[in-house]
């Protein structure tokens, strides 16, 4: 009973924020703070989803989410499944050595990466592109280190009857462990997705053309010198959050599956 109990607090203090999001979306701009403790305001604003829409160029701003979060997580899932296999199954000096200093980066803060990366970006003429908006950040040691960990549980007698029939490391990684590692691979692109699909810091730093906005400075237009315009900016969040709900609602069981066999190292 009392576990119960627990469980219901521990899930209305999560939902509280989303159901506030929604409400707020809903009250008319001048009353989202002058409203106080009370839940809705003096009428249903339906027309700041409708504003929101309008007031910031939303299509261009999903579109351009989408274009990054898409390409960022397919590359990270890339990197990080050559990478877990290298530190998992190939044989090379310093490989432990340099698999900690590896999974040494994750203690980074990205406020202390952003300042180096920008200016190799500069130099590079990548600012304002899209591929200063993915390439960088999709080389973390989040993935790899997961993806290791499942790697490093499963028999080795899979790779040595293959290699009984001539394959090679790529064949091996491919046809025979990538089919295995479904579960891990699909936690590293949902956690990868919603990372970029949220990231703000690294955007606003590295793009000042409105036409590569991504969600969290379209966001931004809302404010300005006349303040904000909570109403429509809140129903632009709405609408935004709408994609990683579904993601993660739809592949829940796959995820609970991955995190849990990377957690325990794939028994």
């Amino acid at each position: 009973m009392i576990g119960a109990v627990l469980l219901v607090v521990i899930a209305a203090a999560f939902l509280f924020p989303f159901v506030w999001m929604i409400i707020t979306s809903l009250k008319p701009t001048a009353e989202v703070f002058s409203s106080g403790a009370a839940l809705t305001g003096s009428k249903i604003e339906w027309s700041n989803y409708p504003s929101a829409l309008t007031s910031i160029p939303f299509g261009r701003v999903i579109l351009n989410s989408f274009i990054v979060s898409i390409a960022g997580s397919l590359l990270s899932v890339f990197v990080s499944t050559m990478s877990a296999y290298a530190f998992a199954r190939l044989r090379f000096k310093y490989r432990d050595h340099l698999f900690m200093l590896f999974i040494g980066t994750l203690v980074l803060p990205q406020e202390v990466l952003v300042i180096p990366l920008y200016i190799g970006m500069q130099r590079l003429g990548l600012v304002n592109s899209y591929f200063a908006l993915i390439v960088p950040f999709a080389f973390g040691a989040f993935g790899a280190f997961l993806i290791r960990q499942f790697v490093m549980s499963l028999p080795h007698e899979f790779e040595e009857a293959a290699r009984i029939d001539g394959c090679g490391d790529f064949r091996i990684m491919t046809q025979i462990l990538l089919p295995l590692l479904k579960a891990p691979i699909m936690v590293v692109a949902v956690f990868s997705f919603i990372d970029y699909w949220s990231t703000f810091l690294w955007p606003l730093i590295v793009v000042n053309d409105a036409n590569l906005a991504t969600i969290p400075l379209g966001l931004q237009m809302f404010s300005g010198e006349r303040g904000t315009d909570w109403g429509p900016m809140m129903a632009a969040v709405t609408l935004t959050t709408i994609p990683s709900i579904f993601i993660v609602v739809f592949l829940q069981k796959q995820l609970e599956k991955g995190v849990a066999l990377g957690a325990f190292g794939g028994r």
